[in-house]
Order: structure tokens, then C-alpha cells, then sequence
């Protein structure tokens, strides 16, 4: 069972859905970290009234902490059952094609940004320990598409780190998982992406939790996975128009 959890994108819908189904299960400690301080406190209210859990809450700005100027807060030391990692943005991809800045952020908010709490997490005593890593990445890492290529760059960059980090820990007691999410029903995809396509954040809570000590690499739902494998092999004059 579950019964402690380490949020890094705690406010995300998906993680969201994942703090209360874990709750629903038993969880009782919550470390949850994330950018919109407000929110946060909201999600936390809510996880301590409903359920009883004990909630710590930690700022970070990852557009802001992809160099290492301060150093991560304590709170990375703790023990946890369970690092979940859903941070990212999908930026303003149309304004990243002639803006540096913007292009820098995404890849911050996406792949930088999260590198010192994945250094911090996945050390050789903890990974010597039962444990689970469950990192939340994009099918937009799986090929370039001219509408987000910035932010495909940067979940491509983040899955093939983690992959390294899934060999890493074959053979040990810690489980590292990588979900390739597709579309979301989520204030991050509303408007982008047509909603017979889009997972209830709900849904996939519930189908992770099914398998917590699953490793490896997953697509959510999982019928992306022939998807992706079609767009992979399309024509170069047809992956263009994605």
C-alpha cells in the first residue's frame, strides 16, 4: 500500500486525481509541491478535511530553477512510497519559434527544471529501498510535429533520462515508471485537442493504482501506444501536417 507520496505538480489535474484516489486507499502523508501557492493550499485543505491526511506544502518555480543557485529544501530528504512527478507546461509554442526566452522556458518547465529533484530522488540508497518513481511525460516526445516541437523536445529529453534511470534500477527494490500521457481532460489541453480523445484525469488515477508496483514504460490510456506506432512510421510529408 501506499501510505506516503512526494507531488512534484501537485496542482495538475492528473495530480490532483491521484492525491485524492490515493487518499481514498489509505495514504495519509502528502508532500506537495507546486508553483500556484493558492491552489495548493486548496488541494491541501481538502486532502486534510476529507480524508485526515497529514500535508506539507513547498513552492518551486521550475521556469525559475533550472540553474541550481538555490538548493532543493529538505523535504527531498524524507521517505516517501511513492515520487510522482507531473510537472510540465505546454508554453506558447508559436511564440517559442522566434522568442529564446520562451523556448527556454518550456524546456525548463518540461526537462531542466525537474533534474535536480530526479538527482535528488533516485540516489543509490533510496533506489536500494521499496520505492516507486512514477514520472509523467507526453506522446509528443515520440516525434516531431511542427505545432510543439519545443515542448516535444523536452518530454523526449525527460523520457530518455528517465529510461536511463528505469535501467538504472533493473535488478533493485525501487520501481521506476514512465507514463507517456496522450490528451487530458484538463484546463492544460482545453480547446487543443478533440475530446473523444482526451482521458478523464479520474480514469487514469484509477487505472495506475490498479498496478502501483508496475515498472517500465506505459502509455495512458493505452491506446496511444498503436497510435504513436502509426504517427511514428507516417511519411515525412505527412508528419508534417500534425
Amino acid at each position: 500500500m501506499i501510505r506516503s507520496a512526494f507531488v512534484l505538480g501537485s496542482t495538475s489535474a492528473v495530480a490532483a486525481a491521484l492525491c485524492r484516489a490515493l487518499a481514498e486507499q489509505g495514504c495519509r502523508r502528502f508532500h506537495l509541491v507546486a508553483r500556484d501557492a493558492n491552489a495548493n493550499e486548496r488541494l491541501a485543505a481538502e486532502l486534510r478535511v476529507r480524508y485526515g491526511a497529514e500535508i506539507s506544502l513547498e513552492a518551486c518555480d521550475l521556469f525559475a530553477t533550472a540553474s541550481l543557485d538555490k538548493p532543493l529544501r529538505p523535504s527531498i530528504d524524507q521517505s516517501f512510497d511513492l515520487y510522482l512527478i507531473t510537472a510540465g507546461s505546454l508554453g506558447d509554442a508559436e511564440v517559442a519559434r522566434f522568442d529564446p526566452a520562451e523556448a527556454l522556458a518550456i524546456t525548463a518547465a518540461n526537462y531542466n527544471g525537474l533534474l535536480p529533484w530526479l538527482t535528488a530522488i533516485v540516489t543509490s540508497e533510496r533506489i536500494a529501498r521499496p520505492g516507486r518513481l512514477w514520472v509523467f511525460t507526453s506522446v509528443a516526445a515520440d516525434r516531431g510535429r511542427p505545432s510543439n516541437y519545443h515542448y516535444g523536445a523536452a518530454k523526449a529529453a525527460l523520457t530518455t533520462y528517465c529510461e536511463g534511470l528505469l535501467l538504472r534500477c533493473q535488478g533493485q527494490p525501487f520501481c521506476v515508471r514512465i507514463l507517456k500521457a496522450g490528451f487530458m481532460a484538463t484546463p492544460m489541453t482545453l480547446g487543443k485537442a478533440p475530446p473523444l480523445l482526451c482521458a478523464s484525469p479520474e480514469s487514469v488515477a484509477l487505472d495506475l493504482l490498479q498496478r502501483p508496483d508496475r515498472r517500465g514504460i506505459e502509455y495512458i490510456p493505452w491506446w496511444w501506444a498503436p497510435l504513436m506506432w502509426m504517427v511514428r512510421l507516417l511519411p515525412r510529408h505527412l508528419a508534417s501536417k500534425l
